[in-house]
């Protein structure tokens, strides 16, 4: 693999936070229980990545704190760094400047951040060698697919766990991601434990209503809209 280094090198230690603060790992084992529309209703819909961003394969599933990687357009030097600031159970959570259509992402990035041990990880873009990614136990969620490569520019700032908008979505250094097939979601850190109590209430009730619908009883006597 070829790689065309071009720019001024910058310090990438100005702009990469190496110490954070995460949701903690009980939160987080505890948020695995539940499907990702369940703790985006029970935050009170809040949280959602944009729809397109949805798994590789649909057996991944993520859940862990998020690194937070704002990307130069076309570069993805910056998610090479970020596999390296971040630590094991972490979920890289990247915005690529709104330039979606390169492959930022693929076998070699998805071997070294399993090795790191990393959680997985959530693009808004693309990333490519699917086939591969597919074959890997290494959750990888993403806009889409593409071929197109990217480049290595050591003068092109970007940011490692510095506070992130993508579309809407305010995503902080720590906070609990989660991802399944239908989507990914992002829980405030300090607000994880209350949602969490949020989500296994909206689950029995849910198993509740699952119940009575199936003895008869319709959605419109159960939620009153008769």
């Amino acid at each position: 693999m070829s790689v065309k280094v071009h720019g001024t090198r910058l310090n990438p230690e100005e702009t990469i936070r190496r110490k954070i603060t995460r949701v903690s790992a009980e939160l987080v084992e505890r948020a695995r229980a539940f499907d990702t529309a369940t703790l985006h209703e029970a935050a009170g819909k809040i949280g959602v990545m944009p729809h397109a961003i949805k798994p590789v394969a649909p057996q991944f599933r993520v859940c862990g704190p998020a690194v937070t990687v704002q990307s130069p357009g076309g570069d993805n030097l910056w998610l090479h760094r970020a596999i390296y600031a971040a630590e094991p159970g972490d979920v890289l959570v990247v915005h690529v400047s709104d330039k979606f259509d390169h492959g930022y992402w693929g076998e070699i990035m998805s071997t070294a951040a399993q090795v790191r041990g990393l959680g997985g990880l959530v693009i808004d873009g693309c990333v490519r060698d699917v086939a591969l990614l597919r074959e890997m136990s290494f959750p990888v969620f993403s806009r889409g697919l593409c071929i197109r490569g990217t480049g290595k520019d050591f003068g092109a700032r970007g940011w490692v766990n510095y506070p992130m908008l993508v579309h809407g979505v305010t995503i902080q250094a720590g906070d609990l991601v989660c991802g399944d097939e239908d989507g990914v979601v992002v829980i405030p850190a300090q607000r994880a434990a209350q949602v969490l109590d949020a989500a296994a209430k909206r689950a029995d009730a849910e198993r509740t209503i699952v119940e009575r619908l199936k003895a008869g009883e319709t959605t419109l006597k159960i939620y009153g809209w008769e």
